[in-house]
């Protein structure tokens, strides 16, 4: 038993620490009830899944993809950028996410007083 906690904690910590980012981000989206939370915890599950992403594209021994005599024509040693390039346009559109979101909850505030989902929602139903 401890031979395969080993290998699934040890041997994989950042997996272990995507998934415990993974879970701080979804408790904060589903038991926050303050947007600001909400939308912290939306921020962390993004970058847990970003950070994911990085982590399947790693290649231990791996170079990058321009052609080195010591490899040859070997694929294998190589490391895909495909992934790389696409997390990078997801940092992208998080950060415009983020900043959409805080110009509705600065708009929302205004107009409503609050941030809280439950004062919100009541004051909702009594238009």
């Amino acid at each position: 038993m401890s031979e395969l906690l080993q290998e699934l904690i040890v041997d994989r910590w950042a997996y272990a620490c995507t998934i415990l980012l993974l879970s701080v981000g979804l408790y904060g989206i589903v038991m926050k009830k303050n947007l600001i939370k909400k939308l912290v915890g939306m921020n962390i599950l993004q970058g847990a899944v970003i950070l994911f992403f990085i982590q399947l594209a790693y290649k231990r021994g791996g170079t990058v993809p321009i052609y080195d005599v010591a490899f040859g024509h070997q694929p294998e040693h190589y490391i895909n950028p495909l992934p790389h390039g696409l997390m990078l346009t997801a940092i992208v559109v998080s950060v415009a996410t983020t900043g959409v979101a805080l110009a509705l909850l600065v708009s929302i505030h205004r107009r409503y007083g609050t941030l809280n989902e439950d004062e919100l929602l009541r004051k909702l139903r009594e238009l």
